[in-house]
């Protein structure tokens, strides 16, 4: 039995510990207690490990939560409370960054009136979105010397005329790209919902004469836009929609996307559109006008498919889409003043462009390349942060005004967070934080579960599709 550590006084009034008296009994069992532990035989290690399991540093079991966290905390209950406040059927976004998808979030369901829900995987038409797959195949081709963006376009299409023969020479492929071509905004849209096709529409174009030089002044097209499709055509010798489909979809395993009226109808998890009704939302057939228009309102994808253009757009798969084409569909081109007049939007902006195939807003101090999509009973808005590396992607099936505050909320949200050092508040979780709410006829209900890591407002709104 050992014996207390014995004190002395000291002058100052302070007590310093002797050095403690051992018997030697005390020793003796020591030694015997240390020579049968190192004589342990080497089988009996081998089963130290699962005897005394080595667990986290306390400092990390505080932090490491049971579930993935979001990375903007109340966003998924904001986007719940939207779309439930103006009914709309169904609707999903994803949050990626870098190269990882960290949330999926889903509402409601395909049709009213039907049980299925809006999944991950749930196709829907993502409208004007489709013109950002264009800009970035157009710089591809520019990039492997199929084409310039200086090139006329007239070249590729003959029979494009303006009144002026000076405006028809002038009018490049990057005019066509960025909406500078200074024509009269959404020129012939009627006649793509008149249900016209390309071809029968260029005649009409003879009729007028740009508002201003190609290149000085900002006017958003789809018909115009869609001469893409014949560029391509000519210079590659295949169809828009194979390339994209060999180059874009396939490498960056978009799984579910596609491009065109039969690949949206062949679709089996697909949403369906709706128009407002006299008695809330109602479902439409969809029609096959602007699918005629592929690269400016022609692709189907789900928000996992958008979650992979996402990651490439901010530079992840560099083998597919190479730096030097992200940097080109990210120049500031034409200034696009009445973004600056968005309501949502307004208070956030410092500034508004247009690149090639994508917007890109001043958000805060901070760029947030940008587009959004509406057609035929559906929304859709894509969005990234190049200096935060975060993306979000959302997709609607009905053509509500709650998406025009869903998109500038979550960049109010996560963007002075972004700037707080280090903050990355899902850093230990594991795989993906997935929400679904799904309709009942009572109110709607919250399920969560962890799913595996996946593999490798206003006129302007309305006519701007």
């Amino acid at each position: 039995m050992s014996r207390a550590p014995q004190t002395m006084p000291q002058a100052n009034g302070k007590r310093r510990f002797l050095r403690t008296r051992w018997p030697v009994t005390g020793l003796l069992l020591a030694a015997l207690v240390g020579s049968a532990f190192f004589s342990t035989s080497n089988a009996a290690f081998a089963k130290l490990p699962s005897l005394f399991p080595n667990p986290l540093p306390k400092s990390l079991q505080a932090l490491t939560p049971p579930d993935p966290v979001p990375l903007v905390p109340g966003y998924a209950d904001f986007f719940t409370q939207q779309l439930a406040n103006d009914n709309v059927p169904g609707g999903v976004y994803a949050i990626v960054h870098q190269d990882r998808i960290i949330e999926m979030h889903t509402f409601g369901v395909r049709a009213r009136g039907n049980p299925e829900p809006i999944t991950p995987n749930t196709v829907f038409r993502i409208a004007s979105v489709s013109k950002t797959f264009a800009g970035n195949m157009a710089s591809m081709l520019e990039h492997r010397g199929y084409f310039t963006l200086s090139d006329s376009v007239k070249a590729y299409v003959p029979d494009l005329d303006f009144k002026s023969a000076e405006y028809s020479l002038q009018l490049q492929i990057e005019h066509i790209l960025a909406h500078s071509s200074g024509v009269i905004p959404n020129a012939y849209d009627n006649l793509i919902e008149a249900n016209l096709e390309r071809q029968q529409i260029i005649p009409h174009f003879n009729r007028i004469n740009p508002m201003c030089t190609p290149g000085r002044c900002y006017g958003y097209q789809n018909v115009l836009f869609s001469f893409i499709e014949d560029v391509v055509e000519e210079t590659t010798g295949q169809s828009y929609a194979d390339w994209v489909a060999t180059h874009i979809f396939t490498p960056l395993a978009m799984t579910t996307a596609s491009m065109g009226y039969e690949a949206y109808v062949n679709t089996e998890d697909k949403a369906l559109p709706h128009i407002r009704g006299r008695n809330g939302w109602v479902t439409r057939a969809v029609a096959p006008h602007y699918y005629r228009f592929s690269s400016a309102a022609g692709v189907n994808a789900s928000a996992h498919d958008l979650t992979q253009w996402l990651i490439a757009q901010m530079g992840y798969n560099s083998e597919i889409i190479p730096p030097e084409v992200l940097a080109q569909v990210r120049e500031k081109r034409i200034h696009t003043s009445r973004d600056m007049r968005r309501r949502a939007w307004q208070p956030y902006l410092n500034n508004a462009h247009y690149g090639l195939g994508w917007r890109i807003y001043e958000f805060m101090n901070h760029d947030i390349v940008y587009h959004g999509g509406w057609v035929q009973g559906f929304r859709a808005e894509i969005a990234y942060s190049p200096d935060f590396d975060i993306g979000i992607a959302i997709l609607m099936n009905a053509e509500s005004s709650a998406m025009n505050s869903l998109s500038p909320e979550f960049w109010r949200r996560v963007i002075p967070m972004m700037q707080e050092e280090q903050y990355v508040p899902y850093a230990f979780a594991t795989g993906v934080r997935t929400s679904y709410v799904t309709r009942t006829p009572r109110r709607a209900s919250l399920l969560s579960e962890q799913l595996p890591q996946p593999t490798p407002d206003l006129l302007w709104d309305l006519l701007g599709r």
